[in-house]
């Protein structure tokens, strides 16, 4: 894609036979890069079950998750992560990664994901490895709580995680709850976001 091109909804062909819509972000250093995840506002709930997940929902414009079944398309090949944090104070972070892959469903879109730099703690770290769990398919590793179910989101949880960014957008007096990046400030708390988006590029 032309990086001179305007962000905006584009159909794409990852693999042959498989073409869908994704939001294409042009304006990021580095792009352009194809949206996968973004969160601005509560008008999307994230507390979803694992069709949902698999097939994505939101609004390409707004808030959305492109769909496990879409980013393991995307993901054939390794490609990079890049994740786009502001706090509820306005602070602004990255995470990037040079490595970041799942699986097919038949893996439970098993997460890989290595190669870190940033101006923010690496709180996906402890994701690597995992499978993908959602309120109604419990694969993390916690044998007495269900990771998704109790944090309130879906995701990559091992026991449980340092991050959360499908968490409940509304910031609860638990931050647990919360769609969060742990140790944002560096004060080992489990900060919560105002707004997140994950990104890929192929390298």
């Amino acid at each position: 894609m032309d990086p001179s091109s305007l962000s905006g909804v584009y159909r794409i062909t990852p693999v042959p036979g498989d073409s869908f819509d994704v939001y294409c972000h042009m304006e990021s250093k580095g792009g352009p890069w194809t949206v996968i995840q973004n969160r601005e506002s509560n008008e999307v709930d994230f507390f979803r079950n694992w069709d949902q997940y698999k097939n994505g929902f939101g609004n390409l414009l707004g808030n959305f998750w492109l769909g496990n079944e879409h980013i393991f398309s995307l993901t054939r090949t390794p490609c990079l992560l890049r994740i786009q944090l502001e706090s509820l104070n306005g602070t602004f972070g990255y995470a990037d990664y040079s490595k970041f892959q799942i699986s097919d469903e038949g893996g439970n879109y098993k997460l890989s994901v290595t190669g870190f730099s940033g101006n923010i703690s690496d709180s996906f770290k402890k994701s690597d490895g995992q499978l993908f769990s959602t309120l109604d398919r419990n694969n993390d590793i916690f044998v007495s709580y269900h990771c998704a179910e109790k944090r309130h989101g879906a995701w990559w949880y091992k026991k449980c995680t340092h991050s959360n960014l499908n968490g409940m957008y509304e910031h609860y007096p638990t931050e647990l709850f919360s769609m969060y990046w742990k140790d944002f400030f560096g004060d080992d708390f489990h900060d919560p976001m105002k707004t997140s988006k994950m990104m890929l590029k192929k390298p």
